[in-house]
């Protein structure tokens, strides 16, 4: 193990080294409480231009989990039906509205660089992917299980949840403490050498 990294062993496991895709979640409910300290968390991970594009949908209902559950992969159906929370993670594609708040020392920036439609769907996909990212770590960090899914109808879930036509889903996560047998074994990773080079 590497004494390079500053971050405690513990730390490292329950984020990375331990931490995989769970399948299978108890009962234990998660609250609201324990979302907002995630994100409350996870807000100031770094992005382009302090862009904040990410929106989450937290579906409680279960009239919304069955509209849900019926555009999504038929392996990711039962896990979600039965996961203690579901999250649908989206890009806004109207992101730029907040730039002057949140770039203020650039408030030109919500014209100069985002005026295109196409430009503002690029990096908000971009962006909010990146949050996806560190929203999934904020869930490892708070002690629980995520099971993030890319196996749905895009098409149908933004038609169900999004109707605005301003916002792409772009993954759904089941959240949860981990159930019986939650986990496949750990699949290979690709090695230092293979993926690092120096020029």
């Amino acid at each position: 193990m590497s004494d390079a990294l500053v971050l405690d062993a513990a730390a490292q496991d329950l984020l990375f080294r331990e931490a995989r895709t769970a399948n299978t979640f108890t009962d234990e409910p998660v609250t609201d409480e324990q979302i907002q300290a995630i994100y409350d968390l996870v807000k100031y991970a770094p992005t382009s231009m302090n862009q904040s594009p990410l929106r989450i949908v937290l579906v409680r209902s279960d009239d919304a989990r069955a509209r849900l559950v019926s555009h999504l992969a038929d392996g990711n159906k039962d896990k979600t039906a039965k996961a203690p929370l579901v999250a649908i993670l989206a890009a806004d594609h109207e992101f730029h509205e907040e730039l002057p708040r949140l770039f203020p020392h650039f408030p030109q920036a919500k014209d100069l660089f985002f005026g295109e439609r196409p430009t503002r769907e690029a990096s908000s996909t971009l962006n909010a992917t990146l949050q996806v990212a560190y929203f999934i770590l904020g869930i490892r960090a708070a002690g629980l299980a995520a099971g993030p899914m890319t196996g749905f109808n895009a098409a149908g879930i933004n038609k169900e949840f999004f109707q605005d036509g301003d916002h792409e889903v772009l993954a759904v996560v089941n959240i949860g403490k981990p159930g019986e047998d939650a986990w496949f074994p750990r699949s290979p990773r690709l090695d230092y050498d293979e993926v690092v080079t120096t020029v």
